[in-house]
């Protein structure tokens, strides 16, 4: 039970592998308690399942909570029909079955620049609208019952409050059909994407809306998209670029004007408090490591182990690993490749290194991309499982070539959906400002090293110039 003078807040994130619920202080930001309940390790999942981790995860927590607030996996396609029910089991982020329709949508709407100035971003197989394309051609029975889309965050706040279906500009931005810039759904992509059908969406809230309260009156924020939220936890301000490294990797920071990029590398996201998140993502990150370890049968202390007892550059071996497709680049089809073998570098020491490097090149691609596109980059906040890897730590400032810190460990979506709720109840034109993130920051590399990070970055980039090719 909380203190007389305290508030407490809840921040629920509902990610790919798991709900994660953190409740806080509302004035401080103070970690009280936790809960977590795990999710099918699936790319297609009935949105029920959400439903009972997060009345799993939240069992015991919340009797004196005032106020919630959920974060989501981005880009998942929920339908609906008339009465509300479930269509289809819903199409997640890492679903790349609809590849073919993106390049579909791209083409029919005038390529990518005309996407780009319509929405922001480029379609890939990750957008809801890509999603949709695909099952109103593969499921056009199904597709006709649809009266209602959603996103994952989006589904859970109306089952959390009832009545009318809400949704942020942040988490909507990802959808393919509606624009950041303009602050407004374009329902003529949408009815184009899904064959003619024109099914409804959610009312669209501001930053520090309600979206209603619970059966038993605890207020409920109007949510936002998973990397939305780490940001508002973060409290990114400028200079700051997070490098976010859990089973897919994302390279964001805020900007206050809308990107547009046709190449489609970055996408150009809103954020969760009314400015724009600039954010690029591989499909490859954390389970880079896991695979690697697993292919050398070793658990993952030991993999860093090895990883650091090569040097860097690995002996001359590059990885790309592009182990489930990719998303940046737009290589969907792709699989890994391993680069320069020769008989003197084929050791297990070199192949951890490699898997090290070739994950964080992928990442610092991503920052190259947003740095072309008004993002300063002082330094990177490096977060996710994977950052708190010893050999992550060692080969993230040689591989960026810039400062890089690492903040505490902390579920920073579902802290940054607490952060959201407390400000919807505070009614204030800015969110609460938090206790600070205490953070480590990792050593700078030699001199000889930071050039070998060049070497290292661009060895990457030639690999993967020669995949684009084939």
């Amino acid at each position: 039970m909380n203190s007389n003078d305290e508030v407490l807040v809840a921040g629920v994130d509902s990610s790919t592998q798991s709900t994660k619920v953190m409740v806080c202080d509302a004035r401080t930001g103070r970690v009280l308690r936790t809960g977590r309940a795990e999710h099918p390790d699936t790319t297609e999942v009935d949105p029920a399942r959400w439903w009972t981790a997060l009345n799993k995860a939240t069992d015991g927590l919340l009797d004196d909570v005032a106020a919630i607030g959920v974060a989501g996996q981005q880009h998942g396609m929920v339908t609906l029909d008339d009465d509300g029910e479930v269509v289809r089991p819903a199409l997640l982020w890492n679903d790349t079955r609809s590849a073919g329709a993106a390049a579909d949508l791209t083409t029919e709407l005038g390529g990518a620049r005309a996407w780009a100035e319509a929405v922001g971003s480029v379609p890939v197989a990750s957008f809801t609208v890509t999603k949709l394309r695909w099952m109103a051609d593969h499921e056009p029975e199904l597709a006709d019952r649809v009266a209602r889309v959603m996103l994952p965050h989006d589904w859970l706040t109306w089952r959390l409050v009832g009545g009318e279906p809400v949704t942020d500009r942040g988490d909507a931005s990802g959808t393919g059909y509606f624009s950041p810039a303009k602050g407004a759904y374009r329902a003529d992509i949408l009815e184009r994407a899904f064959g003619g059908r024109r099914p409804e969406l959610p009312r669209v809230l501001g930053p520090a809306e309600s979206a209603g309260r619970t059966e038993d009156g605890k207020l409920v924020s109007a949510g936002t998209g998973d990397n939305m939220a780490a940001a508002l936890a973060l409290e990114l301000g400028p200079g700051d670029v997070v490098v976010s490294l859990g089973t897919s990797g994302t390279v964001f920071g805020v900007s206050e004007a809308p990107p547009a990029d046709p190449t489609g590398t970055v996408a150009g996201f809103a954020d969760a408090t009314g400015r724009f998140l600039p954010l690029a993502c591989t499909l490859n990150a954390a389970r880079v490591l896991t695979a690697t370890a697993r292919l050398l049968n070793v658990e993952l202390t030991e993999l860093d182990r090895l990883a650091l007892s090569a040097a860097p550059g690995a002996g001359g071996l590059t990885l790309l690993p592009y182990l489930d497709g990719e998303r940046t680049p737009n290589l969907p089809e792709a699989a890994g490749s391993l680069f320069g073998l020769r008989r003197a570098n084929m050791t297990p020491e070199n192949l951890a290194r490699a898997a090290v490097e070739g994950m964080l090149c992928g990442l610092a691609a991503g920052l190259d991309a947003v740095r072309a596109h008004g993002i300063e980059v002082r330094r990177v906040l490096l977060i996710g499982g994977a950052a708190q890897s010893e050999s992550v730590r060692a080969v993230a400032p040689i591989v960026f070539g810039v400062p890089v810190v690492v903040p505490e460990p902390a579920e920073h979506v579902a802290i940054g959906a607490a952060r959201q709720a407390a400000w919807a109840l505070a009614g204030t034109p800015q969110p609460p400002a938090w206790q600070g993130n205490t953070a480590v920051r990792l050593d700078e590399p030699a001199e000889a090293d930071a050039a070998e990070g060049e070497r290292i970055r661009q060895r990457h980039a030639d690999s993967r110039d020669l995949v684009h090719e084939l």
